[in-house]
């Protein structure tokens, strides 16, 4: 089982949730955030450097058993990246999932997912 977590540009939110469900990836949970990584907002002020500002993004949280995890992945690189790919398109992270429970009927591991 594995987590996987993008960090995807607000508007292209709904391109991921339509290709995600036509790839039968129907359980995301999905937050608003704010970040910034190489898609910096440098100001000037007076001369000076000011801190970047923090860029609204969105953040996908999509558990999936390990058959799942390349389609899931490729799904949202081609749903999420601008035409020709651009600077702050955002990021996905996989990280192991060491147990999953669903709480209504106790179920663990890949048949809770």
């Amino acid at each position: 089982m594995k987590l996987i977590t993008a960090i995807i540009q607000p508007d292209r939110l709904d391109h991921v949730r339509e290709a995600l469900i036509q790839a039968d990836i129907t359980r995301i949970t999905v937050s608003r955030v704010t970040g910034h990584g190489r898609q910096e907002d440098i100001e000037l002020y007076r001369g000076q450097k000011i801190a970047p500002n923090l860029i609204p993004k969105i953040r996908l949280d999509i558990a999936v058993n390990n058959e799942f995890v390349d389609i899931t992945v490729d799904t949202i690189i081609d749903a999420a990246s601008h035409s020709g790919g651009e600077i702050g398109d955002g990021k996905i992270f996989i990280t192991a999932l060491e147990e999953c429970i669903r709480i209504r009927t106790k179920e663990r591991g890949g048949k809770a997912i």
